[in-house]
């Protein structure tokens, strides 16, 4: 108590009038005492006595944020350090490992110092591989640790029609595309519709010519379409094409065997997936009323907001690709994804799968063969 001018102090110019002084080189948690002072000719005055106590310093707060961008043998994750711990933060990145909880003595990235947001790139990954990852920053006092992220490299399969290729993963045995079937022979102007031949639609495009609807940028529309901000954007390269039932099964009869025996518009050596065959991805994924947020897409990049639940822990990366429903009408890009399976329910409709953003639930539907919906394939 009581310091003096022969303890530490500041010098802060000369005169009469207010000032400020930068009190540095001190302790964290440690209660100190402070009086100002002045000094004349005849010697020096203190002011009344004031106390005050140094922030413990602590470690950072870090949090871990979606992983995306996800191939074969890399991806990105981002993270978001909201506060310093009253210290420097002097490294921060993103860790991963095969087991859970990784820390930095596994691998990872540096990205930077200090607080705000980043992204890091993860490399050298194994394909068809469960990786966990977390967010870290490290300040003088140790190392803190965002939540845990789980995600899935795949692998790839070149399809010999067009040249596409698609990243595939393996889900509990069952072989997935986790790419929606991009495959297209004709296109169909949006007022053709069918429950008997077979159509081929690019959501939001109206011709026939394969070229131009490969290439179409469609700006999103009112209250039922979506996309960040209603920048124009290409349908085909991100949600690839809506096919009526017909078209889906390429000529086949209707089965709900599993595997389904349909090849259907898949390529060589996949089918289209029989009803029975999603209840059974279904069930390993928790059931209808858990499933769909493990198949989501993180974030909402391409899914309109909330995305509830959305974690896309199983890998299979749906997106919400909309429809095509009667008269010629496009509907719900960004807000839901619907896929068609290879059982039917009656000569008119056939079973459908379908996600939404406001939920994670996800919905088995009779749908009409006419519509148009995305189609998913499995490895034979």
């Amino acid at each position: 108590e009581n310091p003096t001018t022969s303890n530490s102090k500041t010098t802060d110019g000369t005169g009469l009038g207010t000032y400020t002084s930068n009190i540095s080189d001190l302790s964290p948690n440690t209660t100190y005492y402070v009086r100002a002072y002045a000094t004349n000719s005849v010697g020096t005055a203190y002011g009344k006595q004031r106390t005050f106590t140094t922030n413990a310093i602590i470690p950072p707060s870090v949090k871990t944020g979606d992983v995306t961008n996800i191939s074969t043998t890399t991806a990105d994750c981002s993270g978001n350090v909201t506060s310093d711990g009253n210290a420097a933060v002097t490294a921060r990145g993103v860790c991963w490992s095969t087991s859970e909880n990784p820390t930095t003595s596994n691998s990872k990235t540096t990205d930077g110092t200090g607080l705000g947001t980043y992204t890091s790139n993860i490399s050298d990954l194994s394909p068809n591989t469960t990786y966990y990852v977390r967010a870290y920053a490290t300040n003088s006092v140790g190392t803190a640790y965002g939540e845990q992220k789980l995600f899935r490299t795949y692998d790839t399969f070149t399809d010999s029609r067009d040249g596409h290729v698609y990243k595939t993963l393996n889900i509990d045995g069952q072989v997935w595309m986790v790419e929606n079937l991009a495959y297209l022979p004709t296109a169909s102007a949006w007022q053709t519709e069918s429950s008997s031949l077979p159509c081929y639609y690019v959501y939001g495009y109206n011709g026939t010519s394969v070229a131009e609807a490969e290439a179409y940028n469609h700006t999103p529309s009112g209250t039922s379409e979506y996309f960040p901000e209603g920048a124009p954007f290409n349908p085909y390269t991100i949600y690839g094409v809506l096919y009526n039932w017909p078209a889906a099964m390429n000529g086949a009869s209707s089965s709900n065997s599993n595997p389904s025996g349909v090849q259907g518009i898949c390529p060589d050596g996949w089918h289209l997936p029989s009803d029975a065959e999603w209840t059974t991805l279904t069930t390993y994924l928790g059931g209808e009323e858990v499933a769909g947020g493990k198949m989501k897409e993180a974030g909402t990049d391409h899914w309109n907001s909330p995305n509830i639940e959305a974690t896309n822990s199983s890998g299979f990366t749906a997106l919400p690709g909309g429809w095509r429903s009667s008269g010629g009408y496009f509907y719900s890009i960004g807000y839901n994804g619907l896929w068609w399976s290879s059982t039917q329910t009656s000569d008119t409709n056939a079973w459908e799968r379908g996600l939404n953003y406001f939920d994670n639930s996800l919905r088995r539907n009779s749908g009409g063969k006419y519509f148009g919906f995305s189609v998913r394939c499995v490895r034979d």
